[in-house]
């Protein structure tokens, strides 16, 4: 064999090694926020410390800016707030907020980033570890601090009103922001086939390297008396250029005389959300509005949340506790994507 055909052969077989490494699938995980994150995407080893880097950079922005467990916060700072104060925010929490808002406006309420105070009460927020209900008393004397109304915008001065002891709490709504933010990233680099997940939360891009989308699963309620790391498939869906969000009762809860009060609270009434809805899962383009339109549709219920998701063309999925199981409820959009 010639010396050409030779240097022939090895130059098509590294060519063929750096095709492979370039198109395999890279995982990347961790912790962060309160739970934990996943990143996997096709590329080459190369990108991985550097996409690591960029994601963890990431989500620490957002946990920096946006935490309520965290006193130093942007969103911390904005909370404690004298009353009758503007405050200018950075970027991301104005967007944040500025989402949901709109989203609290849309849904009469069902849906209000300023619940925190409640959640809090409840036992949910920071002040965990309750395990009975407060007295009524308690919750009415709150109710004046909670209601999305309290809070004014300025767009042009990114800038927010305190009015005064309101609480904004953002956890519904900024995991999803967090994925949006690391999706838009790795488009960024020219990475065009990924899945994101941040507590749960979901955005996938592309196809993986033999063509076929990502496969993700959405997980079937536990029953009424455990909460473990144990994942069973309700469904498998193929995901592909959109993002996945959901909300369950099942994850953190507490039972008093036979009650059971799940972290859910109704920002309409003060109490969890009693409606039997288990999950919701909601597809969307972005994770943003997926992560908070899954929390807003929990609240609203499955008749209200349904007649809502056909208005607005959501494919939603409701998975209701009865006495002897579950049983789903869906959107015809979602319907249709369990027969791709």
């Amino acid at each position: 064999m010639s010396k050409i055909a030779i240097a022939m052969t090895l130059t098509i077989a590294a060519l063929i090694q750096g095709c492979v490494r370039d198109t395999q699938v890279q995982a990347l995980s961790g912790a962060s926020m309160g739970s934990t994150w996943s990143v996997k995407y096709v590329g080459a080893d190369a990108s991985i410390a550097a996409t690591r880097s960029a994601v963890v950079a990431r989500l620490d922005l957002v946990d920096r800016q946006m935490s309520t467990w965290k006193s130093d916060s942007d969103l911390s700072r904005f909370n404690s707030a004298p009353a009758g104060t503007w405050h200018v925010l950075p970027d991301e929490v104005f967007g944040v907020l500025e989402e949901a808002l709109t989203l609290a406006g849309d849904t009469a309420g069902a849906y209000d980033p300023t619940v925190g105070p409640w959640v809090n009460l409840w036992g949910f927020g920071r002040d965990e570890g309750r395990r009975e209900p407060p007295d009524a008393a308690l919750i009415d004397a709150l109710r004046a601090r909670v209601g999305w109304q309290h809070v004014q915008i300025d767009r042009s001065g990114k800038r927010a009103w305190q009015a005064g002891g309101v609480h904004v709490d953002l956890s519904s709504i900024a995991p999803g922001f967090a994925v949006d933010l690391i999706a838009d990233y790795l488009q960024e680099q020219s990475i065009s086939s990924f899945l994101v997940e941040v507590g749960g939360e979901l955005r996938a891009h592309g196809s993986k390297p033999d063509g076929t989308a990502w496969h993700v699963a959405i997980q079937r309620p536990l029953d009424n008396d455990t909460a473990d790391d144990a994942v069973v498939a309700e469904h498998v869906l193929p995901l592909r250029d959109a993002a996945l969000g959901s909300s369950g009762d099942y994850r953190h809860f507490f039972e008093d005389r036979g009650r059971r009060y799940a972290h859910r609270i109704d920002p309409r009434s003060g109490y969890p959300v009693d409606n039997g809805v288990a999950s919701v899962t909601v597809m969307r383009e972005h994770c943003i509005h997926a992560d908070s339109l899954a929390t807003a549709l929990s609240v609203l219920g499955v008749e209200q949340g349904i007649d809502y998701a056909n208005r607005h063309a959501i494919a939603a999925l409701f998975i209701v506790r009865k006495d002897n199981g579950f049983e789903e409820h869906m959107t015809p959009a979602f319907a249709e994507l369990l027969h791709e």
